[in-house]
């Protein structure tokens, strides 16, 4: 029900960390009034308040048998304390700045301990030693997590990095390299092997699907990065930035093809033909281009949108071109002779994502007025709505026509045949199939219903799902995948 239980006061500052013990007897609260509460469970009330540190307690943890309570401090140093007595059993020292983070190994025979300093510490829990201290990092290290196994560390920090460390070794086994500023695009390749995000850190990285290993950081672009898609076959990548332009990469080499110039505002985003013919260009500018994909040549600039085009879709005969804009409408162009074919008119916020269906019968629109609409490609009739809750940003059909691929997860819509004999001008509720995310953007959801809540700095700025793998990129500049097995 969400309903606030209780609220639990007795702090004098503000609280920056609490953590229920792994028995779910105790809570413990950690403030920058320099204490730590630990209140019981059932009643709420207030066991102990925990003085010994001389700044704020800015991180606290409980070991896996709920007897022992760790807690970092801005005073550079780490406590153990006795959660029955209330008693400091330690005060761990090596720290030369603030420790903003700790965390018990599964068998809680080991704590580690991040700092500003930019290492990590590894100690032994009972003895309070030192055991390993982990250097490599250039800033501030945020957080640290063990394995299941204790035997692997992971911690991530300012320097936008992720490292997987051995624990027994203080060796470095893996980098993950982040980006330096928020993900606003991700896109798996079309044979899931590659995963592709953009930043407004003006890059683009590209990770394996499998390993998440980054394995490739393209630089190139003068402003920030706001779209990626992959070319049908994967073998291209197609990005485009505020610095107006769009650069074709090849996916083996990492080489930029080609950069094309030409639009006079920010490009929103960009299509394959599936021929591989062309590649269509929705830009703020209000147009939408089409350029030779090989020889980088503007073929034609098709006008006719009074606000910000948002996207372009081809048929996937490659005959017609769809774009959407901010002015609430779409429109179906003729490849060949550029013609405005059809405009389709009934949102009523900006349209931000098309897509046509694998028969090229059908068009798919996503509206900020937080609805899709189904329309008839050839005659442009509004064949049905579906009410999602919010926007969406990427939309495309499955190869039978009969559900919709969102950057929500995947929504039922019947067959063709099916919704040739609809016209329904009310909004339908959708009926969410397989994995997706909610509403909120707060959960992982399996068939509609929540089944995994997503942290808050984890949580999306944009998002992709493909099957039963799931890809978020955050606004930390983090990029995460999760494959959900059910």
């Amino acid at each position: 029900s969400r309903t606030c239980l209780q609220t639990l006061e007795g702090h004098s500052r503000f609280v920056t960390s609490v953590a229920f013990s792994h028995d779910s007897n105790q809570l413990a609260s950690a403030s920058y009034d320099n204490t730590i509460k630990i209140w019981d469970a059932s009643n709420k009330e207030c066991i102990k308040t925990l003085n010994g540190h001389s700044k704020g307690v800015f991180c606290i943890a409980f070991s896996h048998d709920s007897t022992r309570l760790a807690s970092a401090s801005h005073d550079n140093t780490v406590k153990m304390w006795d959660t029955s007595s209330g008693a400091c059993l330690q005060t761990l020292n090596g720290h030369s700045d603030s420790v903003d983070f700790v965390a018990f190994s599964h068998d809680s025979t080991q704590l580690a301990s991040a700092s500003w300093d930019q290492t990590i510490k590894i100690w032994d829990a009972r003895r309070g030693t030192c055991l390993q201290t982990l250097d490599g990092h250039s800033g501030f290290v945020d957080s640290v997590a063990f394995s299941h196994d204790s035997n692997q560390l992971a911690s991530a920090s300012y320097d936008n990095t992720i490292k997987i460390w051995d624990a027994s070794s203080n060796v470095c086994l893996q980098l993950l390299e982040c980006h330096g500023s928020s993900v606003v695009s991700v896109a798996f390749s079309h044979d899931l092997t590659r995963l592709a995000s953009a930043s407004w850190d003006k890059t683009v990285k590209i990770w394996d699907a499998s390993s998440r290993a980054c394995l490739q950081t393209l630089k190139g672009h003068s402003m920030q990065v706001v779209s990626v898609a992959f070319s049908p076959d994967s073998t291209w990548l197609v990005s485009t930035s505020f610095d107006t332009t769009i650069k074709v990469w090849d996916m083996n080499s990492g080489v930029c093809l080609q950069t094309l110039k030409g639009h006079s505002s920010s490009v929103a985003s960009v299509a394959f033909s599936h021929n591989l013919t062309w590649l269509a260009s929705a830009s703020w500018d209000r147009t939408v281009k089409m350029w030779n994909i090989k020889s980088g040549v503007c073929l034609q600039t098709l006008k006719g949108h009074s606000s910000h085009v948002s996207s372009v879709a081809f048929s996937h005969n490659s005959t017609q071109l769809a774009s959407a804009s901010w002015d609430k409408t779409i429109k179906i162009w003729d490849t060949s002779s550029g013609e405005c074919l059809q405009t389709l008119e009934g949102h009523s916020d900006y349209v931000d994502s098309v897509a046509f269906s694998h028969d090229s019968t059908r068009l798919a629109s996503a509206s900020r007025d937080r609805t899709i609409r189904v329309w008839d490609a050839s005659s442009g009739v509004f064949l049905r709505m579906i009410s999602t809750g919010q926007g969406v940003d990427r939309l495309s059909f499955n190869s039978t026509g009969s559900c919709l691929n969102t950057d929500l997860g995947s929504i039922a819509i019947g067959s063709s045949e099916i919704l040739s004999t609809m016209n329904i001008a009310e909004p339908e509720h959708p009926q969410y199939l397989g994995v997706g995310i909610d509403s909120k953007s707060m959960w992982i959801t399996h068939s509609g219903q929540n089944m995994l809540r997503l942290p808050s700095e984890y949580r999306p700025l944009c998002s992709s799902v493909c099957g039963t793998m799931i890809c978020i990129g955050a606004g930390s500049g983090r990029v995460w995948t999760c494959s959900v097995g059910l």
